[in-house]
């Protein structure tokens, strides 16, 4: 069953031009692009995105770091998107993370570590509603579909 999934690009990834690079990754594993925006994140959304490390002394630290620029926010869908992404972008920590990962290409830091994943399906579905409205997800078919998965998979 296909499946849908949050990535922001942190400002890490915009300040440093990676954007299309890290865009290109998805798009190249065979993920489809339902979903994309840049906008500017406030304290707000950031509050609530970021809601499990209020307590952490370093949740100040994570909210300026997301407003030093604008951020593009993503919807990718694809069976068990949410786990495709996650093993595409690697660990946390980009020095601890796997040669070939977007986070071990492009990243030396756990806070500066270019991009934010969804970590299962069911948070990427609060994510999801967190930062696009219905009309901002679309459902398209891609022509390269019968190249991505066999046919008892779709």
């Amino acid at each position: 069953m296909m499946e849908k999934t949050l990535v922001i690009l942190k400002p890490s990834c915009v300040q440093r031009a990676l954007m299309g690079e890290v865009i290109s990754r998805f798009e190249k594993k065979g993920l489809r692009l339902a979903g994309i925006k840049m906008m500017q994140l406030n304290d707000a959304i950031l509050n609530e995105h970021y809601a499990h490390l209020k307590d952490r002394p370093f949740f100040g630290r994570v909210k300026q770091s997301m407003q030093e620029s604008p951020v593009i926010v993503q919807c990718w869908e694809g069976i068990d998107a949410a786990k495709v992404v996650r093993n595409l972008i690697g660990v946390t920590n980009g020095r601890l993370a796997a040669a070939g990962t977007i986070r071990g290409d492009f990243s030396m830091s756990a806070q500066e570590n270019i991009v934010h994943a969804s970590d299962s399906a069911e948070s990427a579905k609060i994510e999801l509603a967190r930062f696009f409205s219905d009309n901002e997800i679309f459902d398209y078919n891609l022509s390269t579909i019968g190249s991505l998965y066999a046919n008892d998979e779709i």
